[in-house]
């Protein structure tokens, strides 16, 4: 797969990726059963969606419980692990980026603003949820638009706000990583305002390495979903690392969140399928 533009992360994963953790999906009529119940709990969830935009004293336990029930129903669980999640006013939230999936994995801990790509608001049933959570769009193919993506979320952070952004601008596997990209970075040095790393580890339940979340290659979003749904239970670790200050120096800042993310993994960048920045 070619990249025009070489500021743009390469994409370059296919199925074997997907096989190399997709884990077993047990007995056919257990896959038929857990795909029905799924399917049917998520479908009366969608309707619950223009909640999350009434502005509702504690409008933002009703977001972290709302994407909980969205990851249950998918068949996701989530645990929290780490320091305590900080009641601050304006805080940059950064991650790795495996799969769409990780929007209600981070809103289920530090609901906020994402930045994410611009085509993602026509897509059906998350579009809708994009622009209820007041999704910042970036259009990737545009690197002279991208100054006025990090100034729009430099001053939601000076006005308080949570924005949330994959500063790898890809998704990955879960099996390999892609650098973290500085430009995010720029915004809350230029806000003043701390980054929270957050370490995501899509895992099966004996531990290993699960890439049945990911949304990668050549993947639609349907096609996505479905595997979701089809699986055994799938375990989403959540690490809250240590809030980073901001600093003056945007790449030192993005080296050291990223070296937060990692934790003791090495970063791999090799494969990727574009969703947000």
């Amino acid at each position: 797969m070619t990249n025009p533009n070489p500021w743009l992360p390469r994409a370059s994963c296919g199925a074997e990726c997907i096989r190399a953790g997709s884990g077993q999906a047990g007995r056919r009529a257990a896959v038929a059963l857990r795909t029905t119940l799924r399917t049917i709990l998520a479908l009366i969830l969608i309707p619950a969606l223009p909640l999350l935009a009434v502005p509702l004293p504690g409008r933002s336990h009703i977001q972290r419980g709302y994407c909980r029930l969205v990851l249950r129903c998918l068949g996701v669980r989530i645990t929290v692990s780490g320091g305590p999640i900080r009641n601050l006013r304006g805080v940059l939230v950064v991650s790795g980026h495996v799969s769409w999936v990780d929007i209600f994995t981070v809103g289920a801990v530090m609901p906020g603003s994402f930045v994410a790509k611009a085509e993602m608001i026509s897509w059906p049933a998350l579009g809708v949820l994009a622009r209820l959570m007041k999704v910042i769009p970036i259009e990737r193919e545009s690197l002279r638009r991208l100054p006025e993506v990090v100034d729009a979320v430099a001053a939601r952070l000076r006005a308080g706000h949570t924005v949330v952004a994959f500063p790898e601008g890809t998704t990955w596997c879960g099996l390999g990583y892609g650098p973290f990209r500085p430009a995010m970075f720029q915004a809350a040095i230029d806000a003043g305002r701390p980054v929270q790393p957050l370490r995501l580890n899509y895992h099966h339940r004996d531990g290993s390495t699960s890439t049945v979340p990911a949304y990668i290659g050549d993947d639609t979003l349907f096609e996505s979903i479905r595997r979701l749904i089809v699986a055994r239970r799938t375990i989403v670790g959540v690490h809250v690392e240590s809030l980073e200050l901001p600093g003056t120096d945007r790449r030192a800042l993005a080296a050291r969140c990223e070296a937060a993310v990692r934790g003791a993994q090495v970063p791999q960048a090799v494969h990727g399928h574009a969703l947000a920045a």
